[in-house]
């Protein structure tokens, strides 16, 4: 069967729910020591090949593993119409302060940097000293950092929404970026008041996550909001780090991007044609920067494509696997 004949469903926006069963995707859970403290890693399907290569999927804020499980179960489906498993080797981990792996305690262990390199610590300890990263939003933003520092492990580098210059401009000059990114100025001004609440401002997050309020507030990170299952609405709730986000952004406002210049490898990137995330102009600051890059917009989609458009995500990104199943 051609990918081109998958069931229409597969194809229809946001189809692919959020799931936080590890199991479902044969993937196995374990948690791995390093520099910047025990990081939760989903990891499996693997390949048992002496070359074998990793693939790590790096979330986003507000995310953790679970945000890639669309992506795991559209890719079922592209094999079963008749293409190899694109996604075998996964090493899927919590970043530090999201999900199951608990913020760094020393400062200088949360800077993009060492958040990178916790990632290359889990890696190799599960074996891989080689990889692909697939990045979305802020993890395409420790994903440039890791095949930065990481030249040769790192052999290419997949980029879905990754927040970038524009984003480390609005940190740094909110007021004067709001034209540009005005829905992310406006959550980091909201995840600003709620870090100050501590505890109570991720429980009130996560309280309000089922209300439709929560839902209209995220709207806008989705191009049909209506269309996406409840399941994503609460894993985003559920996986909300006030803290988190406001460090995180502060460390993208300080990171020096022209280290991406070092990078060796292959990097391509799509952006939602409706992202509201991601500046307009941070492809083209890309292309300057990183030696072999290209970008490409996935149409009708936001700063999710992974949950809005799976199927398209995978065979743009991983244009092999379609022409193998078209073979």
């Amino acid at each position: 069967m051609n990918p081109s004949d998958l069931p229409t469903f597969a194809r229809d926006y946001g189809h692919f729910g959020v799931s936080s069963d590890p199991e479902a995707f044969g993937l196995e859970t374990s948690v791995v020591d390093t520099s910047a403290g025990p990081i939760t890693v989903r990891h499996g399907r693997r390949s048992h090949r002496a070359d074998a290569r990793a693939i790590i999927l790096l979330h986003g804020a507000a995310g953790s593993w679970s945000t890639f499980t669309p992506l795991l179960a559209a890719a079922w489906f592209l094999a079963e119409a008749g293409g190899p498993a694109p996604l075998e080797d996964l090493v899927i981990p919590d970043l530090a302060g999201w999900g199951d792996s608990a913020l760094a305690a020393k400062a200088d262990d949360r800077t993009i940097e060492a958040v990178a390199a916790s990632v290359a610590e889990v890696a190799r300890s599960l074996g891989y000293g080689r990889w692909m990263i697939v990045g979305h939003s802020l993890g395409g933003f420790v994903a440039l950092e890791l095949a930065a520092a990481q030249q040769t492990a790192t052999e290419r580098v997949l980029l879905v929404s990754p927040t970038t210059f524009g984003v480390a401009a609005a940190v740094r000059h909110p007021f004067r970026e709001l034209r540009n990114l005005p829905a992310y100025v406006g959550m980091l001004g909201v995840m600003r008041v709620l870090s100050r609440l501590g505890r109570f401002g991720t429980r009130f997050v996560a309280v309000i996550g089922p209300t439709r309020f929560f839902r209209r507030s995220m709207g806008p990170l989705f191009a049909h909001p209506g269309r996406i299952a409840q399941s994503v609405y609460r894993a985003l709730a559920a996986e909300a780090r006030p803290l988190s986000f406001v460090l995180a952004s502060a460390r993208a406002g300080e990171y020096d991007a022209r280290r991406w210049a070092g990078i060796r490898c292959p990097v391509r990137s799509l952006r939602g044609s409706r992202d509201v995330f991601v500046a307009d102009d941070d492809h083209v600051r890309l292309a300057a920067t990183i030696p072999d890059f290209e970008g490409g917009i996935l149409d009708d989609a936001g700063h999710f494509g992974q949950i809005e458009r799976p199927v398209e995500v995978l065979e743009r990104l991983f244009p092999a696997t379609s022409a193998s199943a078209a073979s």
